[in-house]
């Protein structure tokens, strides 16, 4: 992937070689060429507690003029916990733009893992597993019959529609053809959504979907564009698949650049036949 500029580049190299310095082991390269990188992070070395891994992908603007694109992994992390930690990293990105802010995202999850260790549930996060495989054989029986699930399973999924999105309209969702493979089956869902309220209905109602719910890895990555910002409002989820969701947006990006590029030529063009 190669960086806008050279500073740029170079900039990304040295907060990259310095925090594999910083971090050891617990900073993992994904892949090299695409910039994308995992870092474990932990309420404490001796006796983790509270663990979750960091996933981030380095545009090619940032740290200058964009922010990495970022995954939060953990089983426990949902609901209030992953809201109010989310916006905790984008409020550290606006106060510090143009600036490299991995080890401050870092050392503020870290922050927010010790205080929960320290906190009434010391204990830890007891998580039990809530997918399974969907073997081969149950390729035929893969169909889109919306049918209700548990609405403790639901709640622990984390795709509660609240009353404030009611007012939301559920956009169309389109699905793919499923496809086997090693005795497993993937199936792929498109919805044209224009808020994060929309991509939560959306997933709620995929989540109705017994076969969907009790899948193993259901990845998704969304890109909204805030015309106001003239920026995107973008994330995904690997749902355990290291890097899926990350590579799933980066599709999506490249798209909009393929997209864009395509926009400026007819631009070019309209403005040559003008003259």
């Amino acid at each position: 992937m190669a960086a806008s500029d050279p500073e740029t580049a170079q900039r990304q190299i040295d907060e990259i070689d310095a925090l594999s310095s910083i971090y050891g082991d617990d900073w993992c390269v994904v892949d090299e060429d695409e910039r994308i990188f995992c870092i474990k992070i932990s309420d404490c070395l001796e006796q983790p507690k509270w663990t979750l891994c960091l996933q981030v992908i380095l545009p090619s603007e940032y740290p200058a003029s964009a922010p990495p694109i970022y995954q939060l992994n953990a089983p426990w992390l949902r609901g209030q916990d992953y809201i109010e930690l989310t916006n905790s990293l984008e409020e550290i990105y606006v106060k510090n733009l143009g600036e490299s802010i991995l080890y401050l995202w870092v050392e503020k999850i870290r922050e927010v893992l010790i205080e929960k260790s320290q906190s009434s549930d010391a204990a830890g996060p007891n998580i039990e597993k809530i997918t399974e495989e969907i073997d081969e054989d149950n390729e035929d029986d893969y169909s889109l019959e919306y049918q209700p699930v548990q609405e403790d399973t639901i709640k622990t999924l984390n795709f509660v529609i609240s009353e404030s999105q009611e007012d939301e309209e559920l956009p169309p969702i389109n699905h793919g053809n499923p496809i086997s493979d090693r005795r497993s089956t993937f199936q792929a869902h498109l919805a044209p959504v224009v808020s994060p309220k929309q991509v939560k209905m959306v997933l709620a109602k995929l989540y109705e979907n017994k076969k969907i719910a009790s899948a193993t890895h259901n990845i998704y990555a969304y890109r909204i564009y805030c015309e106001d910002k003239q920026t995107y409002l973008q994330d995904c989820e690997d749902d355990g698949e290291t890097a899926a969701g990350g590579r799933l947006l980066h599709l999506m990006q490249e798209e909009s650049s393929k997209q864009l590029g395509k926009n400026k030529r007819v631009r070019k063009d309209k403005k040559r036949t003008e003259h």
